[in-house]
């Protein structure tokens, strides 16, 4: 068990002490928050607008945990493996998946905290929620795949790509162009028949639009993500996006040199 601390405490700190890290992950989508609540909120009825911002706020908490789970956690581990921590680990009684459950544990932590300080600013701006104690639950438990699909592609990222700048633009990269094609920064609505397809099947899209429709409510949804179907296929691909981030860097992060 201290093994598993020992890495959480590790790389919590790391996080912390990364001013860079902590503006991509946090100030950034607090920026974009209160850029889009400023400019894309006129013209609208102003009995609509509080829940507009509610929608608003609930993209960005998932863009943020999106930025830390595709970027901090890849970073982590590429900054190891160059500075040959990982070699060092290889050679001591630790096991990898020790070491992955205290470094993913770390990034759940500092996610969940950007997801609160974003919501907490989102209510500054005039957001407001509907949902009930139960579909709050029910919304934290999407919230959580969420993190699971975004580790896991940060997971694939860490393992694959050796450079420490690399495989955080990497996963900035990929974290902006997927928010952007699969409705996070625009309304689903306008998205192409094929982006839409897109929105549905990307776990993490599918999450955004499941906590939306159980907090915001119907209405600010472009479609019902709470369909049997639909909610099977968000969970089957969150777990199956971080089951393969968690056997690629357990096979093969430890030893790309």
């Amino acid at each position: 068990m201290w093994q598993v601390y020992a890495a959480y405490s590790k790389r919590l700190k790391e996080v912390v002490r990364n001013r860079a890290a902590l503006f991509w992950t946090m100030a950034w989508p607090m920026i974009w928050l209160i850029i889009s609540t400023l400019t894309f909120t006129s013209g609208i009825p102003e009995e609509v607008v509080p829940y507009v911002k509610g929608s608003m706020t609930v993209s960005m908490m998932v863009f943020a945990l999106m930025i830390a789970c595709m970027s901090n956690l890849p970073a982590s581990i590429a900054g190891d493996r160059q500075d040959g921590l990982l070699a060092k680990l290889r050679s001591m009684p630790i096991k990898p998946y020790r070491d992955f459950i205290g470094r993913l544990s770390a990034i759940v932590t500092f996610s969940l905290l950007a997801v609160v300080l974003v919501l907490v600013l989102g209510v500054g701006l005039g957001a407001r929620f509907t949902g009930s104690g139960a579909e709050t639950a029910r919304a934290v438990g999407f919230l959580l795949l969420g993190i699971s699909a975004a580790a896991g592609v940060g997971l694939i990222i860490g393992t694959l790509i050796k450079n420490t700048q690399g495989a955080i633009m990497s996963g900035v990269g990929i974290s902006v162009i997927t928010a952007a094609i699969s409705g996070l920064f625009a309304p689903y609505d306008m998205l192409p028949p094929a982006l839409q397809l897109f929105s549905r099947v990307y776990p993490i899209s599918s999450s955004q639009t499941s906590i939306v429709y159980l907090l915001v409510g119907p209405d600010a949804a472009a479609y019902n993500p709470l369909t049997s179907g639909q909610v099977s296929l968000t969970i089957a691909l969150s777990f199956a996006l971080l089951l393969v981030g968690t056997i690629l860097y357990s096979r093969l992060g430890w030893n790309l040199e």
